[in-house]
């Protein structure tokens, strides 16, 4: 089953203004994002207070998304940077 990936506009934002800085690890967020339709669930995704919300580290990135198997779609959350 392949879930459809959405993006709320303030994780979008986030990753649009990172991508200026860098773009290469921009580009490994984008990726585990779409690796996500196919594995929702991949090894090293935590639970974030709640069954349906994940996070997952991405190089520098932490991604929050939230997992809705009843319409088999993902929505990311929040895009968050360390220093």
């Amino acid at each position: 089953m392949i879930y459809r990936v959405d993006w709320l506009p303030e994780a979008k934002s986030r990753v649009v203004e990172y991508r200026k800085s860098d773009p290469e690890g921009v580009d490994l967020v984008f990726d585990a994002v779409n690796a996500l339709a196919r594995d929702p669930r991949p090894a090293g995704a935590q639970r974030y207070g709640s069954p349906d919300v994940l996070r997952i580290h991405v190089g520098r990135y932490r991604l929050l998304y939230e997992v809705r198997d009843a319409v088999v779609r993902i929505t990311v959350v929040h895009v968050g940077r360390v220093s």
